[in-house]
């Protein structure tokens, strides 16, 4: 059973999401909070594997409760959901750790499928949000965030460590990394940490913006590695 978060200072989109997301069998919402420092009191003894977290919310906002929720508590998966479709906030909730940003206005299936991809140490964004991303970070040669890659680290890295972060990068779980390229889930977990080390990234989330950003989400086959 997926156990749901869900945070959000409008009490008809907190009970609405509640209603659709418990018509899935593999979900039920343990908790509800009004903005994002509820949301942290309620983590402390509640048990909860995804957060669908608002961006503009009273007291502590979507951007800076991701930042303060994955400072606590680094295995709760965190999902942006609203309709701001801005580039800061897309940037700054990513690079605070959350693992998928989606506009409110989607469909029940997307957001469900969403919650399943993450929990299963996937990465899910909205395509018009990934367009934004990756113009953002073709804009950023010089910005903090690559500076954060560690550029020996770049050289360092093995074959199967750079195949791992192209597919980190396509979104694709450790489970379906493993089977491309046929190895235990085991391993693509230890090479991601090798991986994440070398690089001096922070989670998986990081990795896959790296990915895109240079481009190494785009390639395939042989010229992945280039």
């Amino acid at each position: 059973m997926i156990n749901v978060m869900i945070a959000d200072d409008q009490e008809l989109i907190r009970e609405s999401l509640k209603i659709v997301l418990e018509m899935n069998e593999d979900m039920t919402v343990t908790a509800m909070a009004g903005n994002g420092r509820e949301a942290l009191e309620l983590l402390a003894d509640t048990p909860v594997d995804i957060l669908l977290m608002d961006i503009r919310m009273p007291e502590l906002d979507g951007v800076l409760a991701t930042k303060a929720v994955k400072q606590r508590y680094p295995h709760v998966g965190i999902i942006i959901l609203t309709t701001f479709d801005d580039d800061d906030y897309v940037y700054s909730a990513l690079k605070y750790g959350a693992s998928g940003y989606l506009l409110k206005g989607g469909s029940v299936q997307d957001l469900a499928d969403a919650i399943r991809i993450v929990v299963s140490g996937g990465n899910i964004l909205n395509p018009d949000v990934t367009n934004k991303v990756v113009k953002l970070f073709s804009r950023m040669a010089q910005g903090t965030y690559v500076a954060e890659a560690d550029l020996q680290g770049v050289r360092e890295l093995t074959h199967t460590e750079r195949s791992i972060a192209q597919r980190v990068g396509r979104g694709l779980s450790n489970k379906e990394i493993a089977g491309e390229l046929s190895l235990s889930e085991g391993t693509v977990r230890n090479s991601l940490s090798t991986a994440l080390s070398k690089l001096n990234l922070r989670d998986r989330t990081q990795l896959a913006l790296w990915a895109v950003q240079i481009g190494l989400s785009q390639m395939r086959g042989r010229d992945e590695m280039g």
